[in-house]
């Protein structure tokens, strides 16, 4: 988790791409169009913080469940996640995740 926050404020893009299982909702066969996307947001993007909120072992992987501080612009663009990490060959890759609302939000 700390190291996919930290792939996408140093945009190490072959990082995230690589940690991310492709049996998940964000992996795309693009590559070459994925890498902008993620190029984009994580040049558009401040990450402020990262706290981890929880972490759980599964039958199918891990859940971690996260706090994210970012700043787009002017904008605050912070969001929790509960996030599923499975582990394969070795390595632990991020299927999925669902948004959660924090203690901060209503």
């Amino acid at each position: 988790m700390r190291s996919r926050f930290a792939a996408y404020a140093l945009a190490l893009l072959d990082y995230i791409i690589a940690t991310t299982h492709p049996d998940g909702p964000q992996y795309q066969n693009d590559v070459l169009r994925w890498r902008m996307q993620l190029a984009e947001f994580s040049h558009a993007t401040s990450f402020v913080g990262l706290e981890v909120l929880a972490n759980e072992d599964t039958a199918s992987g891990s859940v971690v469940s996260f706090r994210a501080e970012l700043v787009q612009g002017d904008r605050d663009a912070s969001f929790a996640e509960r996030s599923l990490f499975v582990r394969r060959e070795g390595r632990w890759l991020y299927h999925s995740g669902e948004r959660i609302a924090s203690q901060e939000e209503p």
